[in-house]
């Protein structure tokens, strides 16, 4: 039977009261679709709409030129299962124009074809048409021929628009009937990058591709660094953990802390601000606001670091776990859209000139590596599917789930120097953020004693109804008053993830614990309810509290609800993909992707354990082994998939000799140069064996080593390299041949800038271990008795 719970003897040590938001502006931005447009796009001052109600875009950078084509497919694919909603591209003009008047659209350069698969696959398209687009591209991928003419880029030089004119005109073809309104997957579009003094050329930028025939509902341009953003596009912002972009002095970016509390500032001024001052000679003050009317457009982001790149100079290491706190921050600041850089790593192209990265050598503050540009994203320079692609997919999920509700929710910012903290909500309900999360450079502790007071409308719910501890280093969002089919969920001290439809009519809401929290779930009144928890009342309500360790078949039931408590360790193997004739939930140890209606895993180790829920009836495999179990008690199928992938060494070479060459420095801020004297470095040659791939989807040659710059050869041609940074390196070498590693050592004298956590590095280089890793490609199916 249920009993009555005391009252805390104090009140909460935070209490917040929040008056109902006001209806948000409308009809005031020169942006969206015009009455009657299927699935019309607009734009209010709090949210982008669709179909008459908010929506909550989430947005990956991925760069097709980069990227092998025949590698599209499994990247858009991962996007997807990943959470995506939309993906953006920059369309690099030095690789489309690479001589004045000769376009190419071929091989990886067939934007339209990107844009057709990625919608293909159900994501939306952002094409970020430059001219100018930095992304770490020589010139800002500007081709070097235009660099020669009597003009003056980036302004509304007659003599620039026109070229400008011409190249939009051709991308613009390329993109015919592929817009939005034409039932295609292009909603938006973004005018230059990084321009922070010309906001009337960002606004001819869009004249002018609207007179070449591009016409989408949301125009944007980057709002960092003080930006100066027309009236005509939408300013969309970013956050990085770190900066490459950095001076090797600097231990920590200033800009960096702030991105680690809430806070509705939505600027950061020093974003590039290396290149703002080298090549733009533009500076902005500390304190410089930003926009004229914060309030008269959405919180909107682009890029949010999806990891950090690496320059000579400077090397940061940002994990999965600083990418998935940062961009739990601005949730809770107030984003209604998600937007990642890089979602995907890629290689930087190599064009007549050479190789096309930013270098000293094309007038740039920082040498980056010539080739790679991993980025350590989500999905790496290979394919390689990382911590935070799953760890980014849990929040992804919620946003599926309750994104809707959360666009057209207000933020309000609190915290202090015991926790951080921040509430959005609508009329009647929201979600409670709060966080203990900092990089390990400057780690925050554990929080006692946290609770919340919330009132909405008149109602006030303390959450939890009994102080907790909140653990070091986490990042929490806790519902307020959340809707079931038959009740309502008065608060939880865990996460939501996502919620789907029972064969039986049911709902199914998983929900994810925090490690160290222990979990409640308070039902409004009286409820009944069965399971692994005790039950009692609390001022009129019912309070759940666990008695299981939260797992996948740790179920509480209610009338017409099934809450699905697991663990987080559970909750990042979790996929929500219509798979098998149905959506289904997924739990999967390795990367799995859906592709016409099929479940496809990625396995990197010879056996992947999968769960699926509904279960499906019966499976057939191609590219592996499965043994498939019935439905369990709580109606997951297991799966056990077996295939040729996973790790297989190589020889390790002995002590290794090499001379370094002496530094120099370069660049407008005279920051240490990349090598590029060779002649001393270590020489290993790999072998790569026949069996190793064959039969892999992928082979990868992963290089654990210690030292300053490697570079991976084929027939004399750098075809990957590697500035050391504390991370192995990844060479694809799924075509078999062999590869001539050059080694250059590391000496703590030269003052290459390396994370802490990685320091003292031994001088010298080293080889600890080669190996090749193989990715495998097992594609379940419903059998037709099944279907």
């Amino acid at each position: 039977m249920a009993t009555d719970a005391s009252r805390p003897a104090t009140m909460p040590a935070h209490t917040i009261t929040l008056a109902t938001p006001e209806a948000p502006r409308r009809g005031h931005l020169p942006l969206g679709e015009a009455a009657g447009t299927a699935d019309r796009i607009e734009v209010t001052s709090r949210s982008v709409e669709r179909g008459g109600a908010p929506a909550f875009p989430i947005t990956g950078e991925i760069h097709y030129s980069r990227l092998p084509r025949e590698r599209w497919d499994d990247v858009l694919a991962h996007a997807k299962a990943g959470g995506l909603t939309s993906v953006a591209t920059y369309v690099l003009w030095q690789a489309h124009e690479p001589r004045a008047g000769d376009f190419r659209w071929d091989g990886n350069l067939d934007l339209r074809a990107f844009v057709q698969l990625a919608g293909e696959h159900g994501l939306d398209v952002v094409v970020r048409m430059g001219p100018w687009a930095h992304g770490e591209a020589r010139h800002g991928g500007f081709p070097d021929w235009l660099l020669a003419l009597p003009v003056t880029p980036r302004t509304d030089d007659p003599g620039y628009l026109d070229l400008v004119r011409r190249l939009y005109g051709e991308i613009v073809a390329q993109l015919r009937g592929l817009t939005h309104a034409e039932g295609g997957p292009i909603i938006a579009a973004q005018m230059d990058n990084e321009l922070y003094d010309q906001p009337e050329h960002l606004a001819t930028l869009r004249r002018l591709a609207e007179e070449a025939g591009l016409a989408v509902p949301l125009w944007t341009a980057t709002g960092w660094g003080g930006a100066q953003v027309p009236d005509t596009l939408l300013p969309v912002y970013s956050a990085y953990v770190d900066g490459f972009w950095e001076d090797e002095q600097t231990d920590w970016p200033s800009f960096a802390p702030v991105h680690f509390h809430y806070s509705t500032v939505r600027d950061d001024l020093t974003v590039g601000a290396d290149l703002r001052e080298a090549l733009d000679g533009v500076s902005v003050a500390e304190g410089a606001v930003t926009l004229k009317d914060d309030s008269a457009v959405p919180f909107a982001t682009c890029e949010l670091g999806g990891g950090m790149h690496v320059a000579y100079h400077r090397r940061p290491l940002v994990t999965e776990r600083d990418v998935a706190a940062l961009a739990h921050a601005k949730i809770g600041s107030g984003s209604v859209w998600q937007g990642y850089y890089m979602y995907s790593g890629g290689t930087q192209r190599i064009g007549a000139a050479g190789t096309q990265q930013e270098s000293h050598a094309t007038g740039y503050p920082n040498d980056v590596p010539t080739r790679t540009y991993d980025f350590h994203a989500p999905l790496g320079e290979h394919g390689q599917v990382r911590l935070h692609h799953h760890l980014l997919r849990r929040q992804h999920l919620w946003l599926h789930t309750d994104g809707a509700a959360l666009a057209a929710m207000t933020s309000t910012v609190g915290g202090d120097d015991a926790l951080r903290w921040a509430v959005r909500a609508d009329a009647s309900r929201g979600y409670v953020f709060a966080t203990t999360y900092q990089p390990a450079r400057r780690p925050l502790p554990a929080v006692d004693d946290v609770q919340f007071a919330v009132t909405l409308a008149g109602d006030t719910v303390t959450l939890p109804t009994a102080p907790v501890t909140l653990p070091a280093g986490v990042h929490v969002a806790w519902p307020v008053n959340l809707p079931l089919a038959r009740h309502t969920l008065r608060s939880a001290t865990a996460q939501v993830l996502t919620r789907l439809t029972l064969d039986d009519g049911d709902e199914l809401v998983v929900l994810t614990a925090t490690d160290g929290v222990p979990v409640e779930l308070v039902v409004a009144g009286p409820a009944a309810v069965t399971g692994p928890a005790t039950v009692t009342t609390h001022g009129g309500h019912t309070v759940v509290r666990l008695t299981a360790d939260p797992s996948d078949t740790t179920i509480v039931d209610l009338d017409g609800t099934r809450l699905l408590i697991l663990d987080e360790a559970t909750a990042n193997r979790a996929y929500v993909l219509d798979v098998l004739g149905r959506e289904r939930l997924i739990l999967a140890d390795q990367p799995v992707t859906a592709s016409a209606g099929h479940l496809v895993i990625h396995p990197t180790e010879p056996e992947a354990h999968l769960a699926i829920l509904p279960a499906p009836a019966d499976l057939e495999v191609d590219g592996g082994e499965i043994g498939l179990q019935g439905a369990d008690a709580t109606g997951w199928a297991r799966v056990t998939v077996t295939s040729a992938a996973g790790r297989v060494p190589l020889a390790t070479p002995g002590p290794l000799e090499a001379d370094a060459p002496s530094p120099t420095r370069g660049g407008p801020m005279d920051r240490l140069s990349a090598p590029t004297d060779f002649s001393g470095a270590a020489s290993v040659d790999v072998a790569i064996p026949a069996g190793a791939v064959a039969g892999a989807d992928r082979a990868l040659l992963r290089v654990e080593w210690t030292g300053d710059v490697g570079r991976a050869l084929r027939a004399g041609e750098v075809v990957s390299d590697h500035f050391w940074h504390g991370r192995a390196w990844d060479i694809d070498v799924t075509d078999g041949e062999d590869v001539t590693l050059e080694l250059l050592p590391w000496s703590d004298a030269t003052g290459v800038w390396v994370d802490p956590s990685m320091r003292p590095v031994p001088d010298g280089v080293s080889v600890r271990s080669l190996a090749i890793h193989r990715i495998g490609r097992v594609t379940l199916t419903a059998t037709e008795a099944s279907r």
